[in-house]
């Protein structure tokens, strides 16, 4: 529970620091948004405004703790290209996935996992996941998705789908994973 809160208040602090000097988690192949589009993250003060819904609970309790995994519902992982949180084209569909199943279960609350390849420092491919969980949970909410039915955590490098220091490998690991959990 203490690790959970640490990491919560850790990724406001990441996302907050994103927000006031503008770095972190760019790069010169990195931007947001859907490929095509612009950012879909929320910028200025509007992000300010909505950190303490991003979340979940004001003392930083995760649904983890909160709630019972949904059993029999999966999803598929969201995968992102290199130093990218941009929502590639050919993932949408599977966010659309996603937010239908929340629109449609109103009892039931997800936490994304933003997660990295190992490329990069700890603190980039903190940034870099908590940034792509940020943009699904945007998403979602242009959906219709109650923001407050929807948290996000970074991983960074720590938990890779694949092992291997090789292209397949950290495509893999560049990737958005949801857990579903019934209130």
């Amino acid at each position: 529970m203490h690790k959970m809160r640490v990491a919560v208040i850790v990724n406001i602090a990441v996302v907050s620091l994103l927000v006031f000097t503008d770095t972190g988690c760019k790069s010169k192949n990195a931007k947001g948004g859907i490929d095509g589009e612009g950012p879909t993250l929320i910028e200025g003060d509007a992000m300010m405004d909505d950190l303490a819904g991003i979340n979940g609970a004001v003392d930083g309790t995760s649904f983890r703790d909160m709630y019972k995994p949904v059993q029999g519902v999966a999803f598929a992982p969201v995968y992102f290209s290199l130093d990218s949180y941009t929502l590639p084209a050919n993932e949408i569909s599977k966010i659309n996935m996603v937010g239908q199943h929340l629109n449609a279960n109103a009892s039931h609350v997800l936490i994304i996992e933003g997660n990295c390849d190992e490329r990069g420092s700890n603190e980039y491919n903190l940034s870099l996941g908590e940034n792509r969980a940020l943009a699904v949970r945007s998403y979602l909410i242009n959906m219709g998705v109650s923001p407050d039915r929807i948290q996000t955590i970074s991983f960074g490098e720590e938990k890779p789908a694949v092992m291997g220091m090789d292209e397949s490998a950290w495509r893999m690991n560049r990737r958005g994973e949801f857990a579903l959990f019934q209130k």
